[in-house]
C-alpha cells in the first residue's frame, strides 16, 4: 500500500492528465504511468503528447490537462501573464538538469562557423539575415540561445530573427533551410547531427553546468483543489525519476521506452548516447559529459528551489518580456511549490536540500545566487528594456 493511501490521505483524482512534449527528458513523467509507480501512490497518470508548448500552455490554463511536463520559463510566463492570459500556476517538481543543445546548420559550419566565437566572426565578416529558431517565448530554450548568443557579443533581439518552432519539427526545418541555427532540447540536437544537417555548437550545461530545465508545472487551481493528487504524482515521478538514474540498464532501457511511437517516435540509438553522457558534436570530436542529462542525482535535480525560477524571471525581464521588475522573491515562493515537494519528497524517501537557492556560475563567469535578482537582470551589458 503506497504512503498517501496508507496514511488516509487519498487522492482527490485517481486518473490525472498529464501532458509531454516528445523529449528525452520527458521520459520519468512517461515511466511513472508505464512502470506503475502512479498506482502505488494511488493514481493513474493518464498520458497525452502534445505538438507544442503552445498546446500545453493553453491546455493547461483551460484545465485540459491536469499537469504537464513543462518549460519553465512557461509556467512563468503565464503567471506572469507574458504573451497570453495571466494564471496562476504552479511548479511541482524539477524533473532534470542539462541535457538541451544549441545546433549550427552544416552550411555554417563549411563557413568556419562551429561554435559562438567563430559565428560571431563569420555574422561580422558575413552580414546577412541570420535566422535561429527556439521553442517558445518565454521558454528554456529562448534564454539559453539569447545567453550563449550575448555572451559572444550577439544580441539576439537586433542581430538576428528569432522563430518559434516546436521540437519535433527543429530538424526537419532546418533540413529544409528555414534556419541557420537553433536551441532545443534532445534527442533533436543529436538527431540533426546523427542526419548531417547540423553540428553541436554547445551543449546547455556548458552555458550553466546543472542548469533546471523542464519542470512538473500546474494551474495553481488544481493544486488548491486536488493537494493530495499532487503529492502523490509527484512521489511517483521522483520514484521514476530514481529508477531511471540506477544503472546504466535502466537508462538503456528507458531510452527504447521513450523511443515508441506514442512518445518520440525515433530511434533509440540517437535518445541513448546523451542519456548515457556520450556526445559527438558531428566536426569530429567525442567526449564524456560530466553535466549530462539528470534526472534525479539523489533528488538534487528535482528539488523546485526558489532561485531556478527567479533565474527565469530575471532573464525575462532582461529581454523585455516583463516590462517591470516583479517581486522575485514572492513570486517564486508562490509559484514553486516547496512545502509540497517536501512532503512528497519524503513520501518516496528523497533526500531535500536545507535551503531554498542555490548558487551558480555560468559561461560568462556571472555568478547567480538568487540575492540581488533585480540588480542581476540590470547588469548585463546586451539587454532590453522597454
Amino acid at each position: 500500500m503506497s504512503a498517501t493511501v496508507a496514511t488516509g490521505a487519498r487522492p482527490e483524482k485517481d486518473s490525472v492528465r498529464i501532458g509531454f512534449n516528445p523529449l528525452t527528458d520527458c521520459a520519468s513523467v512517461v515511466l511513472a504511468s508505464l512502470l506503475g509507480f502512479d498506482e502505488r501512490h494511488g493514481i493513474k497518470i493518464v498520458l497525452r503528447r502534445e505538438a507544442s508548448w503552445a498546446g500545453v500552455r493553453d491546455k493547461l490554463v483551460s484545465g485540459e490537462l491536469d499537469a504537464a511536463h513543462a518549460l519553465y520559463g512557461l509556467i512563468y510566463g503565464a503567471q506572469l501573464g507574458v504573451g497570453g492570459q495571466q494564471k496562476d500556476m504552479a511548479v511541482l517538481m524539477g524533473l532534470n538538469q542539462n541535457g538541451q543543445a544549441i545546433t549550427l546548420s552544416t552550411q555554417l559550419a563549411g563557413r568556419g562557423a562551429t561554435d559562438g566565437a567563430t559565428l560571431a566572426a563569420l555574422m561580422r565578416a558575413e552580414p546577412r539575415g541570420y535566422t535561429f529558431a527556439q521553442t517558445f517565448p518565454t521558454g528554456t530554450h529562448a534564454m539559453w540561445l539569447y545567453y550563449w548568443l550575448a555572451a559572444h557579443g550577439v544580441d539576439p533581439l537586433r542581430d538576428v530573427s528569432v522563430i518559434t518552432v516546436p521540437p519535433s519539427q527543429m530538424v526537419a526545418s532546418m533540413s529544409a533551410g528555414q534556419m541557420d541555427g537553433f536551441c532545443v532540447g534532445e534527442p533533436w540536437g543529436h538527431r540533426a547531427v546523427a542526419d548531417g544537417v547540423g553540428v553541436t555548437a554547445a551543449t546547455t550545461q556548458q552555458i550553466w553546468p546543472d542548469h533546471p530545465e523542464k519542470v512538473l508545472g500546474a494551474s495553481a487551481d488544481f493544486v488548491r483543489h486536488h493537494p493530495n493528487t499532487c503529492r502523490a504524482l509527484v512521489a511517483a515521478v521522483l520514484d521514476a525519476s530514481r529508477w531511471i538514474a540506477a544503472s546504466t540498464a535502466n537508462k538503456l532501457a528507458t531510452a527504447e521506452i521513450i523511443a515508441a511511437p506514442p512518445y518520440l517516435n525515433t530511434g533509440k540509438e540517437v535518445i541513448a548516447p546523451r542519456t548515457l553522457r556520450h556526445y559527438q558534436d558531428g566536426l569530429g570530436r567525442e567526449w564524456d559529459d560530466a553535466h549530462c542529462l539528470k534526472f534525479y542525482d539523489g533528488g538534487a535535480v528535482n528539488f523546485p528551489y526558489l532561485s531556478d525560477a527567479m533565474w527565469f524571471m530575471t532573464q525575462q525581464r532582461r529581454w523585455g518580456l516583463l516590462k517591470h521588475d516583479p517581486d522575485y522573491l514572492a513570486v517564486a515562493s508562490k509559484v514553486n511549490q516547496v512545502g509540497l515537494y517536501r512532503q512528497a519528497a519524503e513520501m518516496s524517501g528523497t533526500d531535500v536540500p536545507a535551503g531554498m537557492l542555490r548558487t551558480s556560475t555560468l559561461m560568462d563567469g556571472v555568478v547567480w545566487d538568487g540575492r540581488d535578482p533585480q540588480a542581476y537582470a540590470a547588469a548585463f551589458p546586451i539587454r532590453h528594456r522597454p
